[in-house]
C-alpha cells in the first residue's frame, strides 16, 4: 500500500497478479463491440486478480462526508448501472457539487475541488515511477494532464468518442511556460498541442487515470454509459500497450464513492486500483 497525501483521500491495493497515420480504429458500434468482445477475458483477468487481491476494502480510510455516505446507503442490490448514475448526477447537481460544464448528466462529471484532486496524484509511487500516462479528456482530470506535463511525462489523451483514432500525444510548444502547459492540459489545448498516435505505434503505458460517475470501494467503476473507457482499454491491450498490472486510476468526489453490487460488473468493465478524493 502507498500513502497518500495533501489533503486527498485515496484508497489503494496492489493490482499485480484509426488513428489519422497507420492503422483504422472501428467506427462502428458493431466493429467496436467485436474488438471490446476480443478481449474482455484480459480485462475480466485483471478484474479478478484485483478482486482475489484485495477481497475487502483493504485500503487506507477516509473521512467520507454525511452526503457521500448517504448515497452510498442509498445504492443497495437490485438497482442498476443507469439508477446510480442518475441519483449521482441528481445529487451533485442539487447540493452544488458539480462543477463546470453543467448540467453534469450523462457527462463525467466535473465537482468543485476536482483540479486538487487530481494533482494529489504526484503523491502516488505509481506515478512518480511512470514515464507514459494515458489520461482521459475529461474536465475533472484535467489536473492530473497538466501535472504530467510539468513533470515532462508522455502524456496520451484518447480521442473523444474515438472518432479518428485512439491516442493523441500532447507535444507542448518548445520552452513552454507554466500557463501554456496548462492551456496544453484543457480540452482546447489537447485538439491544438497534440499529434495522432496509431495502433501500430509502439507505446508502453506504465499509468491508466480514467474518469467515472460512481466507483466502489472495491475497485468497481460505472462510466457515463457509453463504454469508451473500456473499449480502449480492450485496445491497449490489443496493442499491447498495457497489461492486467499496469494500474488504474480514477479521480472522483466522495459522494461517487459508492456500493456498487458486484452482479452489477460486467467481464469488459474496466476496474481501478486507486481513487482520489478532494477530503
Amino acid at each position: 500500500m502507498r500513502g497518500g497525501g495533501r489533503g486527498s483521500a485515496w484508497y489503494g491495493w496492489d493490482a499485480e497478479a484509426g488513428s489519422r497515420e497507420g492503422g483504422s480504429v472501428p467506427s462502428s458500434p458493431c466493429l467496436a463491440g467485436q474488438v471490446l468482445a476480443s478481449q474482455a477475458g484480459e480485462v475480466a483477468q485483471r478484474r479478478r486478480a484485483l478482486a482475489q487481491q484485495a477481497p475487502g476494502p483493504r485500503c487506507k480510510a477516509f473521512s467520507t462526508s454525511a452526503p457521500a455516505a448517504k448515497v452510498g446507503k442509498a445504492t443497495i442490490a437490485g438497482v442498476s448501472k443507469q439508477s446510480i448514475r442518475e441519483r449521482i448526477w441528481d445529487y451533485m447537481e442539487s447540493h452544488d457539487i458539480a462543477d463546470f460544464p453543467r448540467p453534469v448528466h450523462h457527462r463525467i462529471p466535473n465537482f468543485k475541488g476536482s483540479y486538487l484532486a487530481g494533482q494529489s496524484i504526484r503523491d502516488l509511487e505509481v506515478f512518480a515511477g511512470t514515464q507514459e500516462v494515458k489520461v482521459d479528456p475529461d474536465k475533472p482530470l484535467e489536473g492530473v494532464r497538466f501535472l504530467a506535463l510539468q513533470s515532462k511525462k508522455t502524456l496520451l489523451v484518447p480521442t473523444p468518442r474515438l472518432r479518428t483514432g485512439l491516442f493523441n500525444k500532447i507535444t507542448p510548444p518548445p520552452g513552454a511556460t507554466k500557463d501554456i502547459l496548462r492551456k496544453c492540459a484543457t480540452s482546447q489545448g489537447v485538439r491544438n498541442f497534440s499529434v495522432p498516435v496509431g495502433l501500430d505505434s509502439s507505446v508502453l503505458v506504465d499509468l491508466v487515470v480514467v474518469g467515472s460517475v460512481a466507483v466502489s470501494e472495491k475497485g468497481w467503476r460505472i462510466g457515463k454509459g457509453e463504454g469508451y473507457a473500456d473499449l480502449e482499454y480492450a485496445m491497449m491491450v490489443s496493442m499491447g500497450a498495457v497489461h492486467k498490472g499496469t494500474p488504474v486510476v480514477t479521480i472522483v468526489h466522495d459522494c461517487q464513492v459508492v456500493d456498487i453490487p458486484e452482479a452489477l460488473v460486467e467481464d469488459h468493465d474496466l476496474t481501478v486500483d486507486y481513487i482520489l478524493t478532494p477530503t
